[in-house]
């Protein structure tokens, strides 16, 4: 029985410590200044396919659209099925791209003609 309430208590100490110090991070990060301290971005690798203007990224996923913030990265891959590695910013629905490739075809491909 005290085995078990010391695990407890260690669990809970290890877990409060974890949080303090995720806090301290996001203030160090907002006193710097960093434009993106409200919302910071995650990477990530999301299959779906970019616009014809080259300007936003459709999810294939959830069907969600993300504008584009570096529209350069996906400059000749305009209206192609693709696989980005990107750092997603939630709060302003948009993606920064750091590599893409052309995503393959899994068989099931859109048939207009049905």
């Amino acid at each position: 029985m005290k085995t078990l309430l010391a695990l407890t208590f260690a669990v809970a100490l290890v877990c409060t410590t974890g949080t303090l110090f995720a806090q301290d991070n996001m203030g160090g990060n907002m006193s710097q200044g960093s434009a993106t301290a409200t919302a910071p971005a995650k990477g990530g690798h999301i299959v779906g396919k970019i616009s014809d203007d080259g300007k936003s990224f459709t999810s294939d996923k959830d069907g969600k659209s993300w504008t584009i913030d570096n529209p350069d990265a996906v400059k000749g891959h305009e209206g192609h099925h693709v696989v980005l590695h990107a750092d997603v910013n939630s709060d302003k629905g948009s993606v920064h791209v750091n590599s893409l490739k052309m995503a393959k075809d899994s068989g099931m491909k859109n048939n207009s003609s049905m």
